[in-house]
């Protein structure tokens, strides 16, 4: 099953959700995940239906040790039929490592706040773009780029995020590369509703040269499913999730996950919107997910369909 980035021609009753928690989720959990035990969980969440992935990152074994064992997670999702594994890069020589282990997919990062993209791959946001620019140079023909606009919404040192600041960016990247995805990121979960849309209509506008949107939510004020219907609404038919809303920061009380898959999934079926993922299946490997020791997890579906499961025949509520 091949699946289609967002185009103008892309059914409106269907949507690509794009599970990141093997990436964003396990980088969160302290106690290392053995690669046998990410490649299952990669495996089950192939298995509910998932097609799209974001496997693992190359990044410095040094600031984020769980991911060192990168090379051999993205050799072992090979197996998996109809995949499209991408792999997150930071900077160059991160993106060289993963073209080397046989990437195809890249997917690049950058804040538009300056001081978090130090924070984040020390550097500023201009070298960053230079970095980019660097590794579209290197990649092979056929190799496909996204491009995450970190702190598109808000940043956690600056607060939130002008529109013009985030649309200065782009326009930044677009001349890099017009041929990738590009996907605006609320990397702290204080976005709303009515930021997203504005914010999503006002860009589609401005670039109708880019190839498609993607939408980075979490669920920190408990806004994730409703900025993904807002930007869904925008016209965006890609959507990042985690299984469990795995995510959060042990070190930062009160910090919270990705949106979760289990919860987006359901909000599309029940309006109608094919995902291609079977729900049951998708909430038992959620289940798995959350006694991973170390990891921090969210969401509601998972608990609702499980409390549902368990209601005596006749039960009625109030």
């Amino acid at each position: 099953m091949h699946v289609h980035h967002q185009s103008p021609g892309q059914s409106a009753d269907s949507v690509t959700i794009i599970e990141v928690g093997p990436r964003d989720g396990f980088q969160s959990v302290g106690p290392y995940i053995p690669v046998e035990t990410k490649l299952d969980v990669i495996g089950a969440l192939h298995a509910a239906g998932v097609r799209r992935m974001e496997a693992t990152s190359f990044v410095s074994q040094a600031a984020l040790p769980q991911l060192a064992d990168a090379e051999q997670v993205l050799a072992g999702v090979g197996a998996l039929r109809g995949l499209d594994a991408q792999v997150l890069v930071p900077t160059v020589r991160h993106a060289e490592r993963a073209l080397a282990a046989g990437a195809d997919h890249l997917s690049f990062v950058l804040s538009v706040s300056e001081r978090h993209n130090y924070g984040n791959v020390r550097r500023g946001t201009l070298a960053s773009v230079n970095d980019l620019m660097q590794i579209v140079a290197l990649m092979p023909c056929g190799t496909r780029m996204r491009v995450n606009v970190a702190t598109a919404f808000d940043c956690p040192h600056e607060g939130r995020v002008e529109a013009g600041a985030v649309l200065a960016l782009v326009e930044r990247l677009a001349l890099v590369i017009h041929d990738a995805e590009f996907a605006l990121c609320d990397t702290t979960g204080r976005a709303n509703p009515a930021q997203v849309a504005a914010l999503f209509q006002a860009a589609r506008d401005r670039f109708p040269q880019i190839a498609g949107w993607a939408f980075h939510g979490h669920d920190t004020f408990g806004l994730g499913a409703a900025n993904v219907w807002s930007a869904w609404q925008a016209g965006v038919r890609c959507f990042d999730a985690a299984v469990a809303g795995l995510g959060g920061c042990p070190y930062a009380p009160g910090a919270t996950g990705n949106v979760a898959t289990e919860d987006l999934v359901w909000m599309f079926e029940q309006a109608g919107i094919r995902t291609g993922i079977d729900l049951g299946r998708l909430a038992a490997v959620a289940r798995d997910v959350v006694a991973l020791p170390g990891a921090q997890t969210g969401g509601r579906v998972r608990d609702a369909l499980a409390a549902r499961a368990c209601l005596p025949a006749g039960t009625v509520a109030a």
